[in-house]
């Protein structure tokens, strides 16, 4: 059985009604975990909507054991605006779990979803992307490694300083539900001004692996067997603004200390302005720009982990 529940948070400015929007499966065949799988807490990062789309339209409610709860956008002003950070108080969304009453819009937003989806929920799976510009693939292993090694990528990152996501950014969603005790995977996954189709296919099949790890969807647990573990993973961010044209190898493939990975061109000189390089020992590829982008100084550039 399927339902969506629209939760109301406030009556905005403009005099329309916010809301969340949280899809309901009831399995065919009883008993259970409820799982969660959110998607979009960063409005520009629209795969995971995509990915749980997928997922619902070729999802057989007769095999699911127990519940799930779908997030399939969690920062609506956000996904609208196509931002990162939510446009009604210029916050990140996925900084500021698990919440506030009496707090900013996202501070409300965030206790809302704690308090209607996280708190109900058995074990959770949250969907990121790379945003608008540059695309990722990996996974991150918190409490639960079995589950996170299930999606099937390639690269998985442990974080130094043990399950607690604190020990690199406060305030996410994952922070507070590993902190409760909740297993907890977040997934790295597309994005960029590029085909998101591959990237959907693989998601929606390794969410069904997931699922059947938990014994909710029945089946074998496919394994991978080239799985690399990551201990750190470092952002490398240009220094000059202008098109960064790549040549970093594909993501989830080895670089050697001191390649290059990019070169930043003015666009108005057309002179190279910057020499992009991997600083990393036994690097693998996390996160890059797969296509000729326009960059400001300190963005995202490329993400490199080390094995």
């Amino acid at each position: 059985m399927r339902s969506i529940r629209r939760i109301a948070l406030a009556n905005m400015a403009s005099g329309a009604e916010a809301q969340l929007h949280l899809h309901e499966i009831t399995g065919g065949r009883g008993g259970g975990l409820t799982v969660g799988i959110s998607a979009a807490i960063h409005g520009d990062e629209g795969v995971g909507t995509l990915i749980l789309r997928e997922f619902l339209r070729t999802l057989d409610d007769a095999e699911v054991k127990g519940r799930l709860l779908l997030l399939p956008v969690a920062n609506p002003y956000a996904f609208e605006a196509k931002s990162r950070h939510n446009p009604i108080d210029d916050v990140n969304l996925n900084r500021v779990f698990p919440g506030a009453a009496g707090g900013w819009f996202s501070e409300r937003l965030a206790l809302a979803i704690v308090d209607h989806f996280l708190a109900k929920l058995d074990a959770v799976i949250d969907i990121h992307s790379g945003g608008a510009l540059p695309t990722v693939d990996y996974v991150y292993i918190f409490n639960d490694e079995p589950l996170s090694r299930a999606f099937g990528s390639k690269l998985l990152y442990r974080p130094r300083g043990g399950v607690s996501l604190g020990t690199i950014y406060g305030g996410t969603l994952t922070t507070v539900s590993v902190e409760r005790g909740i297993p907890s995977v977040i997934i790295e996954i597309g994005g960029g001004p590029i085909d998101q189709a591959p990237y959907v296919a693989r998601g929606v099949e390794g969410l069904r692996n997931m699922l059947r790890a938990l014994g909710v969807l029945p089946g074998r647990v496919v394994r991978r067997a080239d799985q690399i573990e990551l201990a750190r993973i470092d952002i490398i961010r240009p220094g000059q603004g202008g098109f960064l044209r790549s040549e970093a190898p594909p993501l989830g493939e080895p670089i050697a200390e001191g390649a290059v990975l990019g070169r930043v061109v003015s666009p108005y000189s057309f002179e190279e302005l910057e020499v992009i390089r991997n600083h990393l020992a036994n690097g693998w590829m996390v996160l890059a720009h797969l296509v000729e982008t326009l960059v400001q100084p300190g963005d995202y550039g490329y993400m490199v982990g080390q094995e």
